[in-house]
């Protein structure tokens, strides 16, 4: 009887939280439910995420803290068994650094690790990282990353573009694809119209080229939900290896979870909120993503991606 092969192994280094679903809360789970091993390194611990209204507490990993942990790694030799590096929100530019050197080290064992970069700067047009990052993620991380998951505005921070249409977009899109990254996934945009979002996702290696959009119906009137984009970028980085990066596929499984887990948010939101008569607390939207298990495991498609 042979030996199981290697299980694909993510190093995941992204925020934490006590209680809710953002960072690695909402990236773990449904890596480890779709059969990869994840370690997690978490680059702050805070109690909430930051937008609940009497305020968070936690600590804040630094850089000198995050070399020692991933030291301890590389001393027993487990630096080699990863597959994937997944990073998320990062506070500082020390930091940042730091992650650009453990992926260095990290390629040195293995040159086929795949980087997925979530550049996690701000949404909404607004930055929630000090400005200091922004030039380290467009001149030092994205050259290094094979898969970004930025959504519109990080797309707009990053490439200096102001995006109105679709073809600003697609232009947008080069700009990384020019910088080296081979597989760039917009999350999330406001191109759709007023009821939908339009996800847009392109694929460069080589003589492959591979590039679609799809329309995504916005669900629960004006609620913005916290730890959708971390939830994504791990989804995407889970089916983008499962289907060898077929794009389009990737999308549709991704997004048919995404999808999901919202519906079933919905589903314990009270009625008044769920309708927009009542805004709703931090609480009360944080994602349903263990009670979205199945769905998470057998994605139903129903949205179609189509190539461009």
């Amino acid at each position: 009887m042979s030996s199981p092969s290697a299980p694909n192994r993510v190093l995941s280094i992204q925020s934490h939280v006590v209680h809710g679903y953002v960072g690695n809360k909402s990236a773990v789970f449904p890596l480890q439910v779709l059969g990869f091993e994840v370690d997690n390194i978490n680059s702050v611990q805070f109690s909430t995420h930051t937008k609940y209204a009497k305020g968070f507490k936690g600590q804040v990993l630094n850089e000198k803290q995050l070399s020692e942990i991933f030291s301890g790694l590389v001393a027993n030799g487990l630096h080699s068994l990863y597959t994937h590096l997944l990073t998320g929100y990062v506070g500082n530019p020390a930091f940042l650094r730091e992650i650009a050197a453990i992926l260095k080290t990290l390629r040195s064992v293995n040159p086929k690790l795949v980087y997925v970069c979530d550049p996690v700067m701000g949404d909404n047009g607004v930055m929630y990282v000090p400005k200091e990052l922004l030039p380290i993620y467009r001149d030092e991380i994205v050259p290094l990353a094979d898969i970004i998951t930025p959504n519109q505005y990080e797309v707009e921070l990053l490439t200096e573009k102001t995006i109105q249409t679709e073809d600003d977009a697609w232009s947008a899109i080069e700009w990384f694809h020019q910088k080296g990254v081979k597989t760039v996934a917009i999350s999330s945009s406001e191109l759709g119209g007023s009821n939908e979002l339009l996800a847009l996702v392109s694929h460069k290696d080589g003589a492959n080229s591979q590039k679609y959009r799809m329309l995504i119906p916005k669900q629960g009137s004006g609620i913005s939900y916290t730890g959708t984009g971390d939830l994504f970028a791990s989804l995407f980085l889970a089916h983008s290896t499962l289907t060898n990066f077929d794009m389009c596929a990737t999308m549709e499984k991704t997004i048919a979870s995404l999808q999901s887990v919202i519906s079933t948010t919905l589903e314990y939101i009270p009625a008044d909120v769920r309708t927009g008569k009542v805004p709703p607390t931090s609480a009360q939207i944080e994602l349903k993503i263990i009670q979205s298990k199945k769905l998470i495991e057998e994605p139903k498609v129903i949205l179609r991606c189509s190539k461009v």
